[in-house]
């Protein structure tokens, strides 16, 4: 088990090793805990919404949403007869106009068929300084961790966001946080995580990850979204194995960039990484590539039931 000495004492060895900040200012600071865990690893496979990104209308009108080769849905439906018991209902693909009783059908299509929302997303930026476009950023937060009661989802994937021009990194890792921060306390209300995702902008390295929990209240609803595919660093393995002691939702992707260069991505050796860190929870697929997303999202399922617990 991963105790939150050792896991200060590992975070404080990388900001030396890379020159980030001081190891003994880490190692006296107080970053939100890695979740407690007890027994070992479990991992359940779940399937994102964003794998059919292309075919589905975005906050659309009943019409648009109509016209769609793809809706939530029948998502949902896919997912049941690819015999997965949980679904991701990523909040871009929602109608412009969300209604309590639309996000009560999805609970009862989800029900009826056997799945469980393993959770939802938004496209959220709690860089933005402070002003109209800020409130609006934080005000939508706490609509989504409503709308996430109301399905029964227990995560949110949020993102960090990236600095605006002519602000600095750390003024905006601040305000972050602070946005977070913010965020939690009303998400603790409503018993929904909000799991940060590794996710570019302020989130392109694991440093910079660290840096944000360091300033991120403790709570038990707060933790990362490990995403296997998001880093494009030298070695992303590696990165993932930093991140990976806070995760409370997962994702992994059929590639991996290293250094920026697309290649496959090692099932086996990104599974490992989570069982090794005592994750217990959602894993979904999250599928990008250019082939179509029918045909190739069976045979990636197919690769990755062995590796899961459910």
């Amino acid at each position: 088990m991963l105790t939150r000495r050792r896991v200060l004492s590992t975070v404080a060895a990388l900001a030396a090793c890379r020159g980030v900040v001081a190891a003994n200012t880490l190692s006296t600071a107080s970053p939100a805990d890695p979740p407690k865990r007890t027994g070992g690893s479990l991992l359940r496979l779940s399937l994102a919404g964003y794998s059919f990104n292309s075919l589905m209308a975005r906050r659309g009108t009943p019409e648009q949403i109509a016209k769609a080769e793809m809706t939530l849905e029948k998502f949902i439906e896919f997912c049941a007869a690819q015999n997965l018991a949980a679904t991701e209902l990523t909040g871009y693909y929602f109608p412009k106009q969300v209604t309590p009783e639309y996000l009560l059908s999805l609970r009862a299509l989800t029900h009826r068929l056997g799945i469980t929302i393993s959770g939802t997303a938004i496209g959220n930026d709690f860089c933005l300084p402070e002003g109209d476009a800020r409130q609006k950023q934080l005000q939508e937060c706490r609509e989504w961790i409503d709308y996430a009661a109301i399905m029964g989802a227990p995560a949110i994937r949020i993102f960090a966001g990236k600095v605006p021009n002519g602000d600095s990194e750390d003024a905006a890792i601040e305000r972050c946080a602070a946005g977070i921060n913010e965020s939690l306390k009303y998400a603790a209300t409503k018993g929904v995580f909000l799991a940060m995702e590794n996710h570019g902008g302020i989130t392109a390295t694991p440093d910079q990850m660290l840096k944000i929990i360091q300033k991120v209240d403790s709570s038990p609803w707060f933790g990362v979204n490990f995403d296997s595919g998001n880093f494009q660093t030298d070695d992303p393995y590696r990165d993932l194995e930093k991140i990976a002691p806070w995760a409370v939702n997962a994702q992994i992707k059929a590639s991996v960039s290293v250094s920026g260069k697309k290649q496959p991505a090692d099932f086996p050796r990104i599974v490992k990484i989570l069982r090794d860190a005592g994750y217990r929870g959602f894993v979904a697929l999250e599928y990008e590539e250019k082939e179509s997303p029918f045909e190739e999202i069976p045979k990636l399922l197919k690769q990755l039931r062995p590796l899961m617990d459910g």
